[in-house]
């Protein structure tokens, strides 16, 4: 059974940072498809960056400069450094693995960009 936690969501000013963390169990974060996404209210889900094994991370044009996604093979776990945060940025972060052709959710963190 695959699992996901997230965690380091929170409030911050435009222009702060934040880290992401999600720790996988039941998913080996090398060698799966991972990723994270997000959602802002009345807003459909849409991906933020991704890392495909083999391949280099990929990103949405909205975040490219500001986010990095990387991953600590050791701890399993999957990262999304936010950096020059704006505004446009608050939603609900979702860590995601693609496992035999399925795709594994986390809950969800809270990230809100707010002066």
């Amino acid at each position: 059974q695959v699992q996901l936690v997230e965690s380091g969501g929170g409030l911050v000013q435009p222009g702060g940072s934040l880290r992401l963390s999600c720790v996988a169990s039941g998913s080996i974060v090398s060698i799966n498809v991972v990723g994270w996404y997000r959602q802002a209210p009345g807003k459909g889900r849409e991906l933020v960056a991704s890392i495909v094994p083999g391949s280099g991370p990929n990103y949405a044009d909205s975040v490219k400069g500001r986010f990095t996604i990387f991953r600590d093979n050791a701890k399993n776990t999957l990262y999304l450094q936010m950096n020059s945060l704006k505004p446009e940025d608050t939603a609900v972060y979702y860590c995601n693995h693609i496992f035999r052709g399925m795709n594994y959710w986390g809950q969800g963190t809270q990230v809100t960009v707010s002066s």
